[in-house]
């Protein structure tokens, strides 16, 4: 198939790619966190923790948080960075971000939101001194397009945070594969009521780049001091990159 790119273990034609994961992503919306919670026993929320913590945003920074879903980090970044901050979210998906609008409307913040495609933001060049993306990477297209986009708009000496799930260290990876293709599923079934959703994120996991690739991606698109940290042996990294 030519210009052909996965959608979990399938191959699909380049451009029914994203709306696939948009029909994904508005099918799970409403169920979204309290999956996550079940799915993780929690522990997204240590991820998410360590990232805004590695993220040291400052009074007055300006973030942009791609991907950003129901906006855990935006939310967090959104205290840090103060009045006299400012912190954008965008997704490609609209159900998502009304998701995540909503919610921190409900916690007392208003924050500005762009529906967008993440290899096409539509923001000036270094723009940001922040750029996060937490859990949204795997699902794109071009995932060099979107890294060097993220790149483009930050500041010279703004940082790149990619938080994604990555490749489970050997010894767990039978149990970790038994979980994700077996009870994921089923708890997509039940909860999400969508087991075919699950199914496929459980598949996009393994067609993402591992820890090391994903480092060459970010410093092919021009970032510079890029490390990664491991969380939960390997079933999620952190990357961390600068712009200077």
């Amino acid at each position: 198939m030519s210009n052909a790119t996965h959608f979990g273990f399938q191959q699909v034609p380049e451009g029914e790619k994203s709306a696939k994961v948009r029909e994904v992503f508005k099918s799970v919306a409403p169920s979204y966190d309290v999956m996550n919670d079940l799915m993780s026993g929690g522990i997204h929320r240590l991820w998410k923790r360590f990232t805004v913590d590695l993220a040291n945003v400052k009074p007055g920074e300006k973030v942009l948080d791609v991907a950003s879903g129901s906006g855990d980090l935006a939310m967090a970044f959104a205290k840090l960075a103060g009045a006299s901050g400012q912190v954008w979210q965008t997704d490609i998906n609209e159900a998502m971000l009304k998701v995540g609008r909503d919610r921190l409307i409900n916690s007392g913040l208003s924050l500005p939101a762009a529906l967008c495609d993440a290899e096409k933001l539509p923001f000036a060049s270094e723009s940001f001194d922040l750029v996060s993306v937490a859990f949204g990477l795997r699902n794109m297209t071009h995932k060099n397009f979107a890294l060097a986009e993220m790149a483009r708009v930050l500041k010279p000496g703004g940082r790149l945070l990619v938080l994604e799930f990555s490749k489970v260290h050997t010894s767990l990876s039978k149990v970790y594969d038994a979980y994700s293709f077996n009870i994921l599923p089923l708890l997509g079934k039940f909860v999400a009521k969508d087991e075919a959703s699950y199914r496929y994120l459980a598949e996009s996991i393994r067609m993402h780049p591992d820890q090391e690739a994903l480092k060459g991606m970010m410093e092919t698109a021009g970032l510079k001091r890029v490390e990664f940290f491991n969380l939960a042996a390997g079933v999620v990294a952190l990357h961390r990159g600068v712009k200077l």
